[in-house]
């Protein structure tokens, strides 16, 4: 079975070599990053390893809908103790993140659980972000009516109506007799064609004790269709 959900927020973060005074940000959701919002909503406790555990069994792929643009984020942060704890210094980061992108987030896997993600984020635990708890979504997760499917995440990419809401920018894409394809990236075995990996399974998040294993994706595109366009329109939030 698979669900379908949307990630949509004027700003998104997805790191996965977040450290010291650099945060970066991928182009799109990370499972650790889908997961541990999956958590907020069912309420997991940060130190449930065998919650988390579950989670990460789902299948995740995810369609972009709209690229975003990476923006970088200056901060200063004064009075920190210094690692000697004789004083204090200022400290500069940069933390970047994605401005106005926009994702179809799909979960495959077990039925049961499934139906269970699609009441929390509807009706969450905790406050849901995308990456930072200032980066709240701009729209429900979940589509007005919208279940479960038996169909498999990649037909759910190519068939799933465009999540693009602005009147003006379906209206070009209407007029258009060649569009761009809509970037993918699904979750795959480590033997398959083209898998590449990433660092971005989570294993706990206990504080402390953050542990992250790899994972293979396969990157590829859908055409967006006129079917596509369409069925977007029809989509209710």
């Amino acid at each position: 079975m698979s669900l379908a959900l949307c990630f949509d927020a004027p700003m998104q973060s997805w790191g996965i070599r977040s450290r010291g005074i650099m945060r970066d940000t991928m182009t799109e959701p990370t499972k650790s990053g889908v997961l541990g919002l999956l958590s907020a909503a069912l309420g997991v406790d940060r130190n449930d390893d065998g919650a988390l555990a579950e989670l990460a069994r789902l299948r995740l792929a995810v369609r972009v809908d709209r690229e975003g643009v990476v923006e970088r984020d200056y901060h200063v942060t004064q009075n920190v103790p210094t690692t000697q704890g004789t004083g204090h210094r200022t400290v500069v980061s940069e933390r970047y993140f994605l401005a106005d992108a926009l994702f179809l987030v799909v979960l495959e896997g077990d039925e049961r659980l499934l139906r269970r993600v699609a009441m929390a984020v509807d009706r969450p635990h905790w406050r849901l972000s995308f990456g930072r708890k200032a980066y709240v979504p701009a729209r429900p997760l979940l589509a007005k009516g919208e279940d479960l499917t038996p169909r498999t995440a990649e037909e759910v990419l190519a068939e799933y109506g465009w999540l693009e809401n602005s009147p003006h920018t379906r209206s070009l894409m209407k007029g258009q007799t060649s569009r761009p394809g809509l970037r993918t990236v699904v979750d795959c075995p480590p033997d398959a064609r083209n898998a590449q990996v990433r660092h971005d399974h989570p294993l706990s998040f206990a504080d402390g004790n953050r542990r992250f294993a790899p994972r293979t994706v396969r990157t590829g595109e859908v055409p967006l269709t006129d079917d596509l366009i369409i069925a977007g329109e029809k989509l209710c939030f």
